[in-house]
């Protein structure tokens, strides 16, 4: 898209669709993690975007398409969440906690996370998409072939272990679990979620 000479809107080099929807797609994350929804505007987003408002429309054209555009994790997310689980059962617990640090060392990936998770503390729709997210996707993709007994209870102990985790190292940013090195949390948490996968059920 691109301004033409009487002033309207047009279409301009493919090359820039890209580009642009991407700056759009950024600006909204950061706008809905921090106003929600109903202190985020088209209209500020294109600001803050630094892009013609008549473009946001044009690529995304409602609210509710640019927020679930920002809000959703790219097809190498669940992939990589396929790979760890694809590892021994013996060594599957560290393999998922090293995706879930290797998954927040990624910028962009980090970034839709963090903008998923803040903007679903506030604003239903995307609740509701996280909700469907981990009783869909992310609990039958761990639970998979889980050896023992009430694979899908399993599933979600180490799916809450892991999002409690990302709450506090990367979302609250709460010490000390904030500045532990990489290492020190494998340590540290890769035997709790080892425990879930094929340990002995803690009921009374």
């Amino acid at each position: 898209m691109a301004t033409t000479k009487d002033g309207t809107i047009g279409r301009g080099p493919r090359e820039d669709r890209g580009v642009l929807s991407a700056r759009i797609v950024r600006a909204a994350r950061a706008s809905f993690a921090e106003h929600g929804w109903a202190g985020t505007t088209m209209r500020g987003i294109a600001r803050d975007a630094g892009v013609d408002p008549a473009l946001v429309h044009y690529y995304f054209g409602s609210k509710e398409a640019l927020l679930d555009a920002s809000t959703t994790l790219p097809p190498e997310w669940i992939e990589s969440v396929r790979a760890a689980i694809a590892t021994s059962v013996r060594r599957r617990g560290e393999a998922i906690v090293r995706n879930v640090l290797r998954v927040f060392s990624d910028p962009e990936l980090a970034e839709v996370w963090r903008s998923l998770l803040l903007t679903a503390a506030h604003e239903p729709r995307t609740r509701e998409k996280l909700a469907r997210l981990v009783s869909t996707t992310l609990v039958p993709a761990v639970e998979g072939d889980l050896p023992g007994d009430e694979p899908r209870l399993r599933a979600s102990l180490i799916a809450a272990q892991m999002m409690g985790v990302i709450m506090m190292r990367y979302i609250w940013k709460i010490e000390p679990l904030a500045s532990l090195s990489d290492e020190d949390v494998v340590a540290l948490e890769a035997p709790l979620v080892q425990r879930h996968l094929t340990g002995k059920l803690g009921r009374p």
